[in-house]
């Protein structure tokens, strides 16, 4: 189990990635010495028990392991590039559970009354939610889920998929405006506007 290291001082911080990269003797333990904090504030930020955070730490720093070669000193800082890749793991992670259904036991269930009986049905109501997405257009549910799952702003989407802000933002309006209507049905205005 990985466990948060203080701020240890290393040596030689520079070219970190490069050292991990080139199999250097101690190059991992300085690696992760100087940028567990970091990472470990991430991984808490975005999961739901310190188990959890540690069980993501260890894929982050094995996935920085894989990727250390990859790192381009003339396109980001390294602290940039552990970042970047500490989020996006954490993101695959959080995908990964909402894809995930949330089981309860019957027994656990009959025992804590309303308040499983509540979780249950907002996990039906965001998977049906979710089935719904799913059924848009591919590009309509790239830039949702970018805004609802990632918690990109409009912009950072629009940075990110090289898309002009107003379209990225008429579409995720467009879409969510379609889901609400397959899931709850055309509001008033919509069945007059349909019935003149």
């Amino acid at each position: 189990m990985f466990r948060p290291m203080g701020s240890e001082r290393v040596a030689d911080t520079s070219d970190l990635l490069g050292r991990v990269a080139r199999d250097e003797p101690g190059a991992v333990r300085d690696f992760v010495g100087h940028y567990g904090a970091l990472v470990w504030s991430l991984a808490l930020k975005r999961t739901r028990s310190r188990e959890e955070a540690e069980d993501a730490v260890q894929e982050i720093f094995l996935d920085l392991w894989r990727s250390a070669d990859r790192y381009d000193v003339d396109r980001s800082s390294e602290a940039g590039f552990v970042a970047m890749i500490a989020r996006r793991r954490l993101i695959d992670r959080a995908r990964k559970e909402a894809r995930r259904p949330e089981l309860t036991s019957f027994a656990e269930g009959m025992e804590s009354g309303t308040d499983d009986h509540e979780r249950i049905e907002r996990r039906i109501e965001a998977g049906q939610v979710l089935e719904v997405v799913r059924s848009l257009p591919e590009r309509q549910q790239e830039l949702i889920e970018l805004s609802l799952l990632d918690g990109l702003s409009h912009s950072q989407i629009a940075e990110k998929t090289g898309t002009p802000l107003g379209t990225v933002k008429s579409n995720i309006r467009r879409g969510l405006i379609e889901v609400r209507k397959r899931l709850l049905g055309p509001t008033v205005d919509e069945q007059r506007a349909g019935a003149g």
